[in-house]
């Protein structure tokens, strides 16, 4: 019995292992590229770590075709799409979760709809209708289809959290007169956190680095995003691949600081984020 738990244990860290290195084996690939001059990039075997390492491929980075523009334009893109997202599902969410209205489930169901369609399938209208809007080239052509296309799933996470909180505590808001919107921002909003949480880091991920849509509907340099600034890099004849992995570490950044921000609620949140068993 011991010798089978034993050997369950070292399979298990065998696994484990495995996986660490399939995770940060490209990591630290890119971490090295990123400090390797264009003549050590692809030098075999591969150094661990470049000796001599440099700071030019950063420098080249940030000054080279506008990048902190590109920057900024992910940065609101990102941002505002995140907040939009974030209110517009949360007030779907309360509605199919708490409210009681005509069709609520089919509702509900066609809602859902738009998380079984892959977003290449949705390209062509969308760019008829933003070009129909006067959305084409414009950073809000970005943020509208961004929240749509998270909207169905982070409605579906959300109502999941609102039907966990306690019904006790809104009948008792309704006996003293609270309105729906004062029960939904002060009683349901407050104690949804975690989830709220995985909301956010998830719209952010999606707005942050999405590239195909963007490459579509941005024709004008001035209103490229990050991605796209990435992608600009890379050339037909050479690609400084030190220049595109240095300006991938700096676009980790924002990530990162959003995934410290939440993270206390993020393990929470993926617990409590589904349907009711």
């Amino acid at each position: 019995m011991k010798r089978s738990k034993f050997l369950y244990k070292a399979v298990s860290v065998l696994f484990l292992i495995v996986g660490l290195g399939i995770v940060a084996v490209p990591i630290w690939y890119m971490v090295s590229t990123a400090f390797k001059p264009q003549t050590m990039v692809f030098e075999m075997p591969p150094q661990l770590w470049p000796i001599p390492s440099t700071l030019k491929n950063f420098v080249k980075a940030v000054t080279t075709d506008h990048f902190l523009l590109y920057f900024w334009n992910s940065v609101k893109v990102a941002f505002s799409a995140t907040i939009l997202t974030v209110l517009v599902s949360s007030m779907l969410a309360y509605a199919f979760a708490r409210l009681t209205f005509p069709f609520k489930e089919n509702l509900f169901y066609i809602l859902l709809l738009g998380m079984m369609v892959p977003p290449v399938m949705l390209i062509i209208p969308q760019f008829i209708i933003s070009h129909n809007l006067n959305l084409y080239n414009n950073l809000w052509g970005l943020i509208l289809v961004y929240i749509t296309m998270n909207i169905s799933m982070q409605t579906f996470l959300l109502r999941g959290v609102f039907e966990n909180v306690p019904r006790d505590l809104e009948e008792a808001a309704m006996i003293d007169g609270a309105s729906p919107f004062t029960i939904f921002s002060q009683i349901i909003l407050p104690l949804s956190g975690p989830g709220l949480a995985v909301v956010v880091i998830n719209s952010f991920l999606y707005s942050w680095e999405e590239f195909t849509w963007a490459n579509v509907n941005i024709a004008d340099s001035a209103n490229r995003t990050l991605p796209i600034g990435i992608a600009l890099f890379q050339s037909e004849h050479l690609t400084e691949w030190g220049q595109v992995f240095s300006a991938s570490l700096i676009a980790l950044v924002p990530v990162i600081i959003i995934f410290l921000l939440f993270q206390r609620y993020f393990v929470q949140g993926i617990s409590t984020t589904g349907i009711k068993g």
